[in-house]
């Protein structure tokens, strides 16, 4: 935002910020909360506290903002749950979306930064990588929970664990208690919160980073959560119609267990035993791109393939006493100009729902991508340059607070407009 435009909406900042921060106790806390969202929201090359300083007037204290985001010992719980509430309120939430983005670093002091794997980049690099929780629908979404995740390398416990790494956890402000816990257990603690906070969860949608792992798909069904998740294609399923049997009793030994006849079958061979013939064809909403439609844009479209099927694999089958393969439902995108599927969900919804519901709910998690879009490249989610594990937790906090108040200018301006950059 220029000056003038805040200045426009410095009275709807002020008691936006006023619902994030009141409960801290002390003045000066509530003062540069809201001065540090102001000053992610201005405009400027660089949102870190340095130049940001600079840009705020009588709010300008670089000591007194750095303090605040670095030191300060406030909760940063405490404004995410109160940001989920006004968010969920307004947004209409259809969906709680899981993922992570990562922040490139070119030196090796900052918590948890490691050369590790990240879709930022798309290459194993030296990062962080920061697992993040979205309240959506097709219109609007809002960053509302996130955990820096944490290396094996920086866990002292790990046989993985690097001795200069274990050696700055200190200094990095890294609590004694975090070790390292995967992605997908991160995603489901926060998903946990935010329940803990009252935020309804009717469904989870996340890509197959978080979907691979058979331990995530299984930590929601037991919450009783419903999914559309992404998932390979590689990973291996019986036929709904398949059931297992007794093998015969050779009668010596201890007798076989009750067994499915036939190995099981990649998910995409699967979808092609059904053929192409089987895909129907899909719109799920309006692109970015321009069209000759009524909304002057081109609309999102492909092909789809839904089958019933039993997801197999060891962590599937340790699920339970029963032997027959609980029944789940798969979706696969077929293209018209593809020889085979290009990408694949699995998902527990009600084979009632009908196709192009599936459809809308699987691709949902492009709410995702724009949030990091957004945040990055408007709001500084990248810029925090200090070093710690509660610095790093402050900053995406706010950071996801200036991006709702974005959100909530839209949207006060017009429904249809949140959704746009």
């Amino acid at each position: 935002m220029t000056p003038e435009e805040m200045a426009s909406v410095r009275e709807d900042l002020e008691a936006f910020a006023a619902g994030l921060f009141d409960g801290f106790f002390r003045a000066d806390q509530r003062r540069w909360g809201q001065a540090y969202v102001r000053g992610l929201l201005l405009d400027g090359r660089r949102k870190s506290v340095e130049p940001m300083a600079a840009r705020l007037g009588e709010d300008g204290n670089r000591q007194a903002l750095a303090h605040f985001i670095t030191s300060s010992p406030w909760d940063p719980a405490y404004v995410r749950a109160r940001l989920a509430w006004r968010m969920q309120d307004v947004i209409g939430v259809e969906a709680l979306i899981v993922d992570d983005t990562g922040f490139l670093k070119d030196g090796d002091a900052s918590a948890c930064v490691s050369r590790q794997y990240t879709g930022t980049a798309g290459k194993v690099t030296k990062c962080q990588v920061g697992v993040s929780l979205h309240l959506a629908n097709d219109r609007a979404s809002a960053a509302v929970n996130w955990r820096l995740f944490l290396p094996a390398s920086w866990d002292p416990a790990s046989p993985e664990a690097d001795a200069d790494k274990i050696a700055r956890r200190g200094r990095c402000g890294i609590p004694a208690q975090v070790g390292h816990v995967e992605k997908w257990q991160l995603a489901l603690d926060m998903i946990d919160e935010a329940r803990s906070w009252g935020v309804d969860v009717p469904l989870v949608v996340a890509d197959a980073g978080y979907g691979d792992a058979a331990a995530f798909r299984l930590g929601l069904e037991e919450r009783k959560l419903p999914y559309v998740v992404g998932i390979s294609s590689r990973h291996t399923a019986q036929p709904a119609g398949a059931r297992p049997v007794q093998p015969v009793y050779a009668g010596t030994g201890r007798p076989p267990k009750i067994q499915y006849p036939e190995p099981a079958q990649s998910m995409k061979d699967l979808v092609i035993a059904v053929g192409r013939t089987a895909a129907r064809p899909v719109s799920w909403r309006e692109g970015s791109r321009a069209g000759k439609g009524q909304s002057g844009f081109k609309r999102m479209y492909s092909r789809f393939v839904a089958l019933r099927i039993r997801p197999a694999g060891r962590g599937i089958c340790k699920a339970g006493d029963d032997p027959e393969l609980p029944e789940r439902r798969l979706l696969a995108e077929w293209p018209a100009g593809e020889s085979e599927p290009v990408q694949f969900w699995l998902s527990n919804l009600p084979s009632g729902m009908p196709l192009a519901t599936l459809v809308r709910l699987a691709k949902l998690r492009w709410r995702i991508e724009h949030d990091y879009r957004e945040m990055k490249q408007a709001l500084g989610l990248a810029h925090f340059e200090g070093r710690t594990w509660g610095g790093w937790h402050h900053h995406v906090t706010l950071v996801s607070a200036a991006h709702a108040f974005c959100t909530l200018q839209r949207m006060a301006r017009d429904p249809k407009d949140a959704a746009q950059v």
